[in-house]
């Protein structure tokens, strides 16, 4: 016998994970796409490929990507285009927490 079946209660860490992961803004779907995309109104991807437009934060991160993706071509940092150059004012931050219960 493996004993009776109760059911198992839930930890107060498991909860607290549980508020925040559906509290706290990730950057994923519809509300993280201008972050991720960079462009218009000033995401955090900085950087864009010149080959495939692919976005990265900084060079070093475009520089692996190069060399992962793009083998054959020659890596030339200043091909690559800085999307924050052309876009003004205070971009939005990642993580900020809301929530839909008030």
């Amino acid at each position: 016998m493996t004993g009776k079946a109760k059911p198992k209660k839930h930890t107060a860490k498991e909860i607290a994970a549980k508020i925040d992961a559906a509290t706290t803004n990730r950057g994923g779907g519809k509300a993280g796409l201008v972050d991720r995309t960079g462009a218009d109104k000033g995401g955090h991807a900085k950087f864009e490929c010149p080959v495939c437009k692919a976005t990265a934060p900084d060079v070093k991160s475009m520089q692996i990507h190069h060399e992962a993706r793009h083998p054959k071509l020659p890596f030339d940092a200043e091909k690559v285009s800085n999307l924050h150059a052309s876009v003004s004012g205070e971009k939005p931050k990642p993580g900020v927490r809301g929530s839909h219960k008030k």
